[in-house]
């Protein structure tokens, strides 16, 4: 495929994140979704944001399956986009036990991408540590708000 034909699928995947539904799933999903254990992933699944939390861990396993099949070269992709890497940081440390309740090819293709990414695993570590900080000062600063 061309660098041009590549480019087209990156940017039709940029257009596909800006579609209105899949920002607010994009957006409850890096402020609210991060369980801690299955339990709390399949009450998610349950739930009234099941939607949400399907959209986007979809999402990036169809555009992680684009990759690992040579659409689109790794290397473009990861420069691109990072927010593959916050998606599975969210669902790394319970994966196992997800595709133990789910199935064995739930988000296969995204962890695919991310270990035949250099340094990918530490990089998702970076993130989720990175995302803990950020939603610990988005949480100081509710506090601050509803207490003045």
């Amino acid at each position: 495929m061309s660098k041009q034909e590549e480019a087209g699928l990156i940017l039709k995947l940029y257009e596909l994140r800006r579609e209105e539904t899949m920002r607010k799933a994009r957006d409850w999903y890096v402020r609210e979704f991060n369980p801690q254990t299955v339990a709390e992933f399949m009450t998610v699944l349950t739930g009234p944001h099941t939607g949400h939390a399907r959209m986007v861990i979809t999402y990036w396993d169809m555009a992680a399956a684009l990759v690992n099949h040579g659409a689109i070269g790794l290397d473009l992709f990861n420069e691109a986009t990072g927010e593959q890497f916050m998606v599975f940081s969210r669902l790394e440390p319970i994966l196992g036990d997800i595709r133990q309740a789910i199935g064995p090819q739930f988000a296969v293709n995204l962890e695919k991408l991310i270990d035949a990414t250099a340094g990918g695993r530490k990089r998702v570590a970076e993130v989720r540590e990175r995302m803990k900080g950020i939603m610990a000062q988005v949480a100081k600063q509710a506090q601050a708000a509803a207490q003045a």
